[in-house]
């Protein structure tokens, strides 16, 4: 694996982790010295498991990211029946 993408895996995993847990357990506890004093713990409990999941995870988006933007087979757009051949 290059080094850089795990790199960034690193970087961007602490990032999510460190934004979700705290504005979830923000919405749950409300501001408080108490929600301050658990956002690490939970942080340390969400980013190993939000880096094993992009790791895990990873080659099945970037599959499905492939099949939503493969170019699609042009095909002929099917003619309307003409007026006078509907009767």
């Amino acid at each position: 694996m290059n080094k850089r993408i795990l790199l960034t895996q690193v970087i961007m995993t602490f990032l999510m982790a460190t934004t979700m847990s705290g504005v979830m357990s923000l919405i749950f506890t409300g501001p408080s010295l108490e929600w301050l004093a658990a956002w690490p713990r939970q942080i340390l409990i969400a980013w190993p498991i939000a880096f094993v999941a992009t790791m895990v995870l990873w080659p099945a988006s970037m599959g499905l990211a492939g099949a939503i933007l493969r170019p699609r087979a042009e095909t002929a757009p099917a003619e309307a029946p003409r007026a006078d051949e509907a009767a």
